[in-house]
């Protein structure tokens, strides 16, 4: 993996610790062009990761690197999914089975439809995360996505009702039928490397939120520092600045002091943001 993926959480109006922030964000990345503009800064700083939800307007995104291979030669994607508020709104418009139909994969409308409304009926837990992953890698059709992200708000929920084993079958399909590494989103990392581990994903690829005053790191600090140290998976690290609230020089210091940390995934709206932050993991990752 880069030592530096670019995150897309400004772009959708998501700000952790200031809401005026996030409307304002929101309301300038209305129009997909501000979108690409700032993507085609951090890719021209040396950026060539683009860690992403799902979202509708991200196919936009992928259309347009699609339609300029020349210019983003070496561009890949991280897949995050599933974007819930998509399914969400599309069964409420929809129904259940016209969402179904909206975003299953072309070609296999109707086998997908029927493969996935009998999964429902027999709890089919597997099927319906075949049928869940191949709607949404639709939009990256012929792009390059090497690894594949569970998004925390359904880890969490599975690491909940204790369906440990879906992780499992979401790893070997993303493995087998994409050919991807499968990473995991978690809010609680020291929880999910333990049910990752008891059902055999070895050295797995897991996200979560990793900073140097403990900014939204459920399950405690302490045993963050414990699962880095001691725990074989590769950790990459999101809110490593705790939504502004330390600087960020101090903060990619502090991750480089941290063992088994692969990746930081950040998001930034400006260029000179972008450079900074470029810039200073360079600087500390030379020296760890």
């Amino acid at each position: 993996m880069d030592k530096l993926l670019f995150g897309d959480n400004q772009f959708f109006g998501v700000n952790h610790m200031s809401e005026e922030k996030a409307r304002a964000q929101a309301m300038r990345f209305q129009d997909i062009r501000s979108v690409i503009e700032v993507l085609t800064s951090a890719y021209d700083e040396g950026i060539r990761t683009f860690m992403c939800t799902t979202h509708d307007r991200v196919a936009e995104v992928a259309e347009h690197v699609r339609l300029h291979p020349g210019r983003f030669p070496d561009y890949q994607f991280y897949p995050c999914m599933p974007y819930a508020h998509k399914y969400a709104n599309a069964a409420t418009e929809d129904g259940v089975m016209g969402a179904l139909k909206k975003f299953a994969p072309e070609g296999n409308i109707f086998g997908a439809a029927f493969r996935g409304g009998m999964s429902i009926a027999t709890k089919d837990i597997e099927g319906i995360t075949r049928l869940l992953v191949d709607s949404e890698m639709k939009m990256f059709n012929g792009l390059k996505t090497p690894v594949v992200f569970l998004q925390n708000v359904v880890v969490d929920f599975l690491l909940g009702l204790g369906l440990k084993q879906t992780f499992r079958y979401f790893a070997d399909y993303v493995k087998d039928r994409y050919g991807a590494e499968p990473g995991f989103i978690t809010m609680n990392m020291p929880m999910l490397l333990d049910e990752l581990e008891s059902v055999g994903v070895e050295n797995p690829i897991v996200c979560s939120n990793i900073n140097k005053i403990g900014f939204r790191m459920c399950g405690g600090f302490d045993t963050y520092e414990r699962a880095l140290r001691e725990r074989q998976f590769r950790a990459v690290a999101m809110s490593v600045f705790a939504s502004g609230a330390l600087p960020a020089d101090e903060a990619i210091s502090w991750i480089y002091q941290q063992p088994n940390i692969k990746s930081i995934v950040f998001g930034a709206s400006s260029r000179s943001n972008i450079r900074h932050t470029k810039q200073l993991v360079d600087k500390y990752s030379a020296l760890d």
